[in-house]
Order: structure tokens, then sequence, then C-alpha cells
């Protein structure tokens, strides 16, 4: 499968040939923050499979704790991708081009949701991290 995808103001291009796995949604307070949103929506990529088409100057990379970092537009400030030991880790599902054929499988940190967020019915939720089989 191939997919691209692009920042608000289209500077930014990418291309992955392969497919995404493990997409979840998190809702704690610094996603919220990160991503301006309710939660994140966010699936993993294996770096190899991804590559940056246009625009990888424009780029600025925050890095947090534990080696966790976002790359964002430094034109309009869409959040793109993720990093993890300054790889890419994965990417932000509504900066998507074409439909990625996958589902949020989880929803994270349920338990620091904001409090006018309602949750759907019967979507797999964690108060906190998911156990790390799933």
């Amino acid at each position: 499968m191939s997919l691209t995808g692009e920042c608000f103001c289209g500077e930014v291009k990418y291309k992955i040939e392969g497919s995404l796995r493990d997409a979840r949604s998190c809702h704690c307070s610094r996603c919220r923050k990160a991503f301006s949103s309710q939660a994140s929506a966010y699936a993993l990529v294996d770096p190899s499979e991804f590559k940056w088409v246009r625009g990888e100057e424009l780029l600025t990379t925050f890095s947090s704790q534990h080696g966790f970092g976002l790359q964002f537009c430094s034109q309009c400030g869409s959040t793109l991708c993720g990093l993890y030991n300054d790889e890419i880790h994965g990417v932000t599902l509504g900066c998507l081009n074409e439909d990625p054929r996958i589902e949020i499988g989880r929803h994270i940190f349920v338990g620091s949701k904001a409090s006018w967020e309602v949750m759907p019915e019967g979507v797999t939720q964690y108060q906190e991290h998911a156990p790390e089989d799933t």
C-alpha cells in the first residue's frame, strides 16, 4: 500500500510505502495540547517505509521526555509525525491524503480525558497505557 500525507499549507509532504499499524487515540492532557484536539489520532509506521517528499527543511522538532518527540510544519503548525529516539515512529491520521484502511483500535489515557469529551459506546478504552500485549 502507498500512502501520502501533507500539512495544512501543503509545503511539507511525505510518502509511506507500506501499511500503518496499531492506530490509537490518546486522551491525555499533553496530547490534547500537542494536537489541539480532544485527543490524538495516530498510527505506527515502519521508519524504513517512510520518506519525506517535500519541505523537510520546514519541519520543526519538539522532543520531550524518554526519547519521544513530534515534528510539525513551521509554516502552518500541522503536527505530521511522532519520533522515538530521533526516528519516525508514527503519523497523525488527520494529515493523510488517502484512506489508510485502519481503524483506531484503542483509546488510551481516558482516565484523564477532557471533562467535555464523551466517549463513544463500545470502544476499547484504557484508563492509562494499554497492556503490553495489545
